[in-house]
């Protein structure tokens, strides 16, 4: 698709949309409301006549009185398509991308360019997802395959005011059934390639006349589409399960409580990395033994010498108590606790040798919330929504990058047998570096307190014409305690002052020799007898032994032993909380949004908003956790240790180098205009935005950690076009496109590949950020025919497009573009039952979702590449 071509449908979509728009009051949310919401494509086909509400602002609002931008998948949209979890859903939503990374726990969530969260712990979304108003920390809570879903709605920019924990890029807001209190209920079973199994199934229905339950289960089972070669097994496979129970008791018109309690577990063998650049260490790989699919990431084929292990448990309870205090006032309380647990463990050299031995992660999530509001329900012109959130999350990690059986012989090759040389010049036992089992064994200790107070009033100005004003105040307060050991002596020799004596006693040798006339270097036994006959005469060999020791000993050139560093895999790390510092933050925002909405009819409204948002700092916990500059000055000697902290102390480390413990906060902002309209055959949104983030938290993959680093300003200017036609009764059209043209506006110490392809320092300003695409693309069109009244056959067909762009930043210019058809055809018949084929990608494109330095393999890059064509059947039934 030409540029051109998509900017033409926006503009001639933004022209037919010229006249003006305001917004209608409506009645507070106590509860997500019971409907059969559908999106705007199925509003233009059989359902037109149905209003979509969405609940985005807290409010039971349609979609056109929702003067925000936001994205509603209906649950008929998700069946209709075959959305299997939040992964597919961008196939819908162009705004959003999602990618799953080195395990099955760890899924970014991107919006409008702008997230991050995913594979570091002590990191918060910048997307918050949350599910039925509870809110998801961390992306290992936010993966469920959820049951009986009513819709998805993602909220686009900075989110502060509505809700208590403020997201400083968007929101994701899953909405599932509440009980009913009529029986009824669901089952589905799907079969499909790769001997996929999917089953699913609820029931609700009334215990008494006040108290109404459902429960619902769910089971997706799938071999892995990836041939592990040297394992003889399969790899990416699918294998989770989950429950989910709710009891709805209502005791009268005014009251409402709704329990909450599920559980979901993940224990599959995940993700497949496919080798880009097979480098110089190549070679060495294949001289153990080992072997690597060179340059082949979309074969479908790796090779390694152990089982990846994914066990995610998570769970949770909450209870939701609506209270109508008034005809005019409603309370609403919601509190939860969640739990995760995640175990994983991965061959992280991604080959059939035995080199890194294991890279196992231990993490302990558990969480809790608390939220209170007071919504209005006044006829006059003036509403107000108050609330308050409280946040309390412990996090444990633990992690152990451990050396394997090879590992050793490994770096011998690497290092043209230096290894005993080495041994030999500090005269410790052969097989003293590298043995196996040892590494960097890491734990760290996290805790965040938090809590803010929001609120949101509405006045309308004249008929039509509505101002809103909200405020957001937050105060975030972290601590985190390492206990970090590096058991790999290896990596804790200096060997710039190792070097320095070496030189040094060569220079004497060297000098000794020739006033003793000798063809070489004079022994230990000829330097001693020296020195005892001539003191004097040695003082001075020494002394200029000495000085040129001191002068070479930083000169690679000169000093051959400083090469090794680049071996040093594992180096000593400095734990804190120490007398430096402190493991702590103390972060407090006030946010706001300003609105001003004129809806013009009953089909045409327009808006224009400026809203800021928050994220608190977020820490590190990582093996790339090291101390800032400001903190540390690395190298030695240090002439002025006053002007390093950590060496004033005491506290400095050999090979201790520098990064970042934490990156500072995320402050959001937009400047939006939109226009929304909504006919008998013809639907649209526009948003026209300006909107960038200071302090953006970049967590770049450094291969076995993480580079956590502020941006100071990123920005993103962005046009968003959806909407649908019915140009006839039975079929519906519909079009999302995506403008972004972002950019660093200032980044002057960003994280990128450099020349050596690993993460490097680098200056990143002016340019645009990896990974975002400037046109994203998602079209699709149903048609619905009746064959007899008691059949129906319904055709689908989606097409997803993201134009090429570069992934990272940095000197490989490795780029993706997605091109993607979805297809699924169902009849459905009157007694309820459904049953569809389907398929996903069905042209099989493939592309890399990211790539990264190979582990212990400097010159070689390892990348994820996306899952290919999937297709299958679904027999569905509802009673």
């Amino acid at each position: 698709m030409k540029h051109r071509d998509v900017f033409a449908v926006s503009a001639l979509a933004l022209i037919a949309a010229m006249p003006a728009y305001g917004q209608e009051s409506s009645r507070p949310l106590a509860a997500a409301p019971q409907d059969d919401s559908t999106s705007r494509a199925d509003q233009a086909g059989d359902n037109q006549d149905q209003d979509i509400i969405v609940t985005a602002t807290k409010r039971e609002l349609t979609l056109l009185d929702t003067p925000v931008a936001v994205s509603v998948t209906s649950a008929q949209t998700i069946e209709q398509a075959q959305i299997r979890d939040l992964n597919d859903l961008q196939s819908v939503v162009p705004s959003l991308r999602v990618a799953q990374l080195q395990s099955s726990a760890n899924t970014n969530f991107i919006i409008r360019g702008f997230g991050n969260g995913a594979n570091n712990a002590g990191i918060e979304p910048s997307v918050g997802v949350f599910v039925d108003g509870v809110y998801r920390s961390r992306s290992a809570a936010q993966i469920t395959d959820l049951p009986n879903l009513k819709r998805v709605e993602v909220l686009r920019g900075p989110q502060s005011t509505l809700f208590g924990k403020n997201a400083s890029a968007g929101i994701i807001s899953v909405v599932t059934a509440e009980p009913s209190f009529e029986f009824g209920g669901a089952a589905e079973a799907t079969y499909g390639n790769y001997n996929a199994v999917v089953l699913k199934a609820d029931v609700t229905g009334p215990i008494s006349e006040t108290l109404a339950f459902s429960l619902a289960g769910n089971y997706n089972r799938r071999d892995g589409y990836v041939k592990d070669l040297a394992l003889n097994d399969d790899t990416n496979n699918r294998n989770r399960y989950g429950f989910r129970g709710q009891l709805l008791f209502q005791p009268s018109s005014t009251i409402k409580f709704r329990l909450i309690g599920d559980y979901d577990k993940i224990d599959e063998n995940c993700c497949a990395v496919g080798n880009i650049i097979d480098g110089p260490t190549g070679n060495a790989v294949r001289a153990l033994g080992g072997q690597i699919d060179s340059a082949n990431p979309f074969s479908n084929r790796v090779y390694t010498n152990r089982a990846s292990t994914n066990n995610i448990k998570n769970y949770g309870i909450s209870l939701q108590a609506d209270f109508d205090l008034t005809d005019q006032l409603t309370l609403t309380s919601i509190s939860s606790y969640r739990g995760v647990k995640l175990r994983t463990n991965q061959d992280s050299d991604f080959t059939s040798a035995d080199i890194i031995g294991a890279n196992a992660n231990r993490t302990d999530i558990d969480t809790y919330t608390q939220e209170l509001r007071l919504a209005s329900n006044f006829d006059g012109p003036f509403n107000f929504l108050l609330g308050g959130f409280l946040f309390h999350e412990k996090i444990n990690v633990e992690d152990d990058l451990v050396q394997g059986t090879q590992f050793r012989q490994y770096v011998n090759l690497l290092s043209n047998n230096a290894i005993p040389t080495v041994e030999a010049i500090l005269g410790v036992p052969v097989g003293t570096f590298f043995p196996a089992g040892t590494g960097l064994f890491d734990k760290f200790r996290y805790r965040d307190n938090s809590y803010s107070i929001f609120g949101q009033a509405d006045y309308e100005i004249t008929d039509g014409l509505t101002f809103t004003a909200g405020l957001n105040y937050t105060r975030d307060k972290k601590k985190v305690a390492s206990d970090v050991t590096s058991t790999d002596a290896f990596s804790a020799l200096d060997f710039t002052a190792i070097g320095r004596q070496v030189l040094t006693q060569q220079a004497i040798a060297t000098t000794v020799g020739q006033a003793l006339g000798l063809p070489g270097q004079a022994n230990a036994a000829q330097i001693q007898g020296f020195a005892a006959a001539q003191p004097a005469i040695f003082g001075q060999i020494q002394a200029g032994a000495a000085a040129f020791g001191a002068a070479n000993q930083s000169n690679a050139a000169v000093n051959p032993l400083l090469a090794l560093r680049a071996l040093q895999f594992t180096p000593p790390f400095l734990n804190f909380p120490n007398a430096v510092e402190s493991g702590k933050t103390d972060d407090d925002n006030l946010s706001y949004t300003l609105r001003l909405a004129y809806k013009a009819n009953s089909n045409l409204s327009v808006y224009a908003t400026h809203a800021t948002g928050f994220k608190a700092s977020s820490f590190n916990l990582s093996r790339d956790s090291r101390p800032f500059a400001s903190d540390f000055i690395p190298g030695s000697p240090v002439t002025n240790p006053a002007t390093s902290p950590i060496r004033a102390a005491g506290l400095a480390l050999p090979n201790l180098t520098t990064g970042s413990r934490y990156a500072g906060p995320e402050k959001s902002s937009v400047y939006e205009v939109g226009i929304k309209g909504q006919y008998s055959n013809f639907a649209f949104n526009i948003a026209v935005f300006k909107q960038y983030i200071k302090g953006f938290q970049s967590n770049v993959f450094t291969g076995t950690g993480f580079s956590l680093l502020n941006a100071e300003k990123e920005s993103v200017f962005g046009v968003e076009f959806d909407g649908s036609v019915t140009p006839v009764r039975p079929l519906s059209l519909n079009l999302a496109v995506t403008y972004l043209d972002p950019k660093y506006d200032s980044f002057d110490n960003g994280g990128a590949i450099g020349p050596a392809l690993t993460v490097v320092p680098t200056n990143l300003t002016g340019t645009r950020p990896g990974d975002i695409p400037e046109w994203s693309v998602s079209t699709g069109a149903t048609y619905t025919q009746e064959i007899n009244p008691d059949l129906k056959l319904l055709l689908r067909g989606d097409y997803q497009f993201e134009s090429k762009t570069r992934i990272a930043n940095g000197a490989l210019d490795i780029s993706r573009k997605v091109s993607q058809i979805n297809l699924a055809a169902t009849l459905e018949f009157a007694n309820g039952l459904q049953i569809s084929a389907w398929g996903r990608n069905v042209n099989n494109q493939r592309y890399l979702i990211t790539f990264f330095p190979a582990v212990a393999q400097t010159g070689s890059i390892s990348g994820y590449p996306s899952q290919p064509r999937t297709y299958g059947l679904t027999g569905r039934f509802k009673f």
